[in-house]
């Protein structure tokens, strides 16, 4: 799905002495290259505050945990999304409200979001789901309307940018209250390990958040917030610094791979290719992810690829409300109908910076053979 040594190899020279750098100066925690990521991350973005972490989960629990949302606090979120977003509300002992997502973006239902507020509800969590920006502009309107924090969740989307209604542009995880994203391998943007940030314009909430992030100390031995460890390491932040200025290029090699697979299998019966909403820097492509319908058999049809040693994979064949770790008798099935939908249609072909016309090509000369 991802190929990280052929990425590698067209920047194993800084890697390698960005880490060496690493290991001649002995500052494994918190080094200066920690430092360095953080301030050309937040040039990058045009945000005033970027407080990196030891990976996106933790980043997103450290965001709530900034806001001082208690228990039974209400919190919104999209359904069909991955795990940890969810996980996080529930460890804190918050409420998750899951709702139903937009079947052309698969990113959470404004519409959705509505009829989920009450009196209970403190936050929304839209989450830029396979790299492809949310509808900020309404879920600002909701949240400034309802006095609702916004914590994007941008773990799959760093890169992207948001055209609000105004024609201005501004980076995906800028625009809420606060933000979290991940430097896991696979990302857009991605480590050779665990490593995470939390993004926020708000100078109070980020003081509070970097002393959450280390063991809630702004002073050594001092704690004056309950806190968590977890830091980016030292030789995850230097492998950042390394392809950081290289992030635009490759999420731009991403949109290119997209826009072929979608030319070799758009119009097809039995496929849905994805949409973009907005302009085309609006998607990051961090997955391809294709909907197969009208008669179609998607299992099957990952069968007959994987057979052909061609790597897919369904995200996600479960809806939350589904799991058993947040069932609640609170969902009714007829709420979830497009997440319900999703999970039977889609299928995630391989996406990275290192595709080329003739993976690209066998890839969707297999689909379009299966299909008929």
């Amino acid at each position: 799905m991802v190929d990280l040594k052929g990425q590698y190899e067209q920047i194993k020279q800084t890697v390698n002495d960005s880490i060496q750098e690493v290991l001649d100066t002995n500052t494994y925690i918190n080094g200066p290259q920690v430092q360095t990521f953080k301030k050309n991350l937040e040039s990058y973005l045009g945000v005033k505050h970027v407080i990196p972490c030891a990976n996106g989960t933790d980043a997103l629990q450290i965001a709530m945990m900034g806001l001082d949302l208690k228990p039974g606090d209400e919190v919104i979120t999209a359904d069909f999304t991955f795990a940890a977003t969810v996980e996080v509300i529930a460890l804190l002992q918050l409420t998750p409200v899951l709702v139903d997502v937009d079947p052309e973006t698969f990113n959470i239902s404004v519409d959705a979001i509505k009829k989920a507020i009450t009196p209970k509800t403190k936050a929304i969590v839209p989450v830029h789901l396979f790299g492809q920006a949310a509808n900020m502009d309404a879920i600002m309107e909701l949240a400034n309307q309802h006095n609702l924090y916004v914590i994007e969740d941008n773990a799959q989307a760093i890169g992207a940018n948001y055209k609000s209604a105004d024609g201005s542009k501004i980076k995906v995880g800028c625009i809420g209250h606060v933000a979290s994203t991940s430097f896991f391998p696979s990302k857009n943007l991605g480590c050779y390990g665990d490593g995470g940030a939390i993004f926020t314009n708000d100078d109070d909430l980020a003081y509070k958040i970097t002393g959450i992030v280390n063991h809630g100390m702004y002073e050594r031995y001092h704690h004056d917030v309950v806190g968590v460890n977890s830091r980016l390491d030292s030789v995850q932040a230097a492998v950042l610094n390394a392809k950081l200025p290289k992030l635009d290029q490759y999420n731009q090699a991403r949109r290119a791979a997209a826009q072929k697979y979608t030319k070799a299998l758009g119009g097809h019966q039995n496929i849905i290719t994805p949409i973009v909403s907005g302009d085309d820097d609006s998607h990051v492509f961090h997955q391809y992810t294709l909907r197969i319908v009208n008669g179609g058999d998607r299992d099957k049809l990952m069968q007959h690829l994987l057979s052909k040693e061609i790597p897919c994979a369904i995200y996600y064949p479960i809806p939350l409300h589904s799991q058993k770790a947040y069932a609640s008798s609170r969902y009714n099935e007829a709420d979830f109908p497009i997440t319900n939908t999703l999970v039977k249609e889609v299928i995630s072909l391989p996406m990275h910076t290192e595709l080329d016309d003739e993976q690209i090509s066998y890839i969707t000369g297999e689909i379009l053979s299966f299909l008929g």
